[in-house]
């Protein structure tokens, strides 16, 4: 299994990189993950501005020389994992920034005459852990759940992703937060993780 993670938080004393670095000790130790890759949106200095004009249209995105090495690390990777804040009850900019520019027509669906897209990503799976200020139940019971509907319906079926695991953890900026037992959660998760 290849695992490519996706890290995006501006700051590396975050519990959400405390999760990060939980991730990245559990797959370390399972002998089923293959090797992992890590791209740090921030530290990679990822630009989430789209920008279109006549020489560079949107249609084309999926062959924009600038996302290749981005392109190259979806296909080869088995599992995509995401470790990122929700903020204002939705990822990050950066990571819907990096979202709007490589799950791109003609890379990760296709258009087709009728009500759905063809997904070209099938296969491939996807872990969401993501963190908040509130408690963990606030997205289901205040928003409808929007943060998932977003990225399990909106984003990753859509583009041919159908198995898609949640690790939403509240209270993150909180005493009483359990922290050391959602790190430890993630590192087991990891460890025994077998597709």
């Amino acid at each position: 299994m290849n695992l490519l993670v996706i890290y995006t938080h501006p700051n590396h004393q975050s519990y959400n990189y405390s999760l990060f670095e939980e991730v990245m000790k559990g797959a370390q130790e399972n002998d089923l993950i293959k090797e992992v890759r890590v791209l740090d949106l921030y530290e990679e200095k990822f630009n989430p501005v789209l920008f279109f004009d006549a020489q560079h249209r949107r249609r084309d995105m999926h062959k924009d020389p600038n996302l290749e090495k981005y392109r190259e690390q979806i296909l080869w990777a088995n599992k995509i994992v995401l470790v990122y804040p929700i903020w204002w009850g939705r990822p990050p900019a950066m990571l819907l920034g990096y979202i709007d520019q490589m799950f791109a027509s003609e890379f990760a669906y296709r258009d087709t005459k009728g009500l759905l897209a063809e997904g070209l990503l099938k296969g491939k799976s996807v872990v969401c852990i993501s963190t908040m200020k509130g408690p963990t139940l606030y997205p289901l019971l205040w928003l409808n759940n929007s943060h998932k509907i977003l990225m399990r319906k909106a984003l990753f079926n859509f583009v041919g992703i159908k198995k898609v695991k949640f690790f939403e953890f509240g209270f993150s900026e909180s005493s009483k937060g359990k922290h050391a037992q959602k790190q430890q959660k993630i590192y087991h998760y990891f460890k025994a993780l077998a597709a």
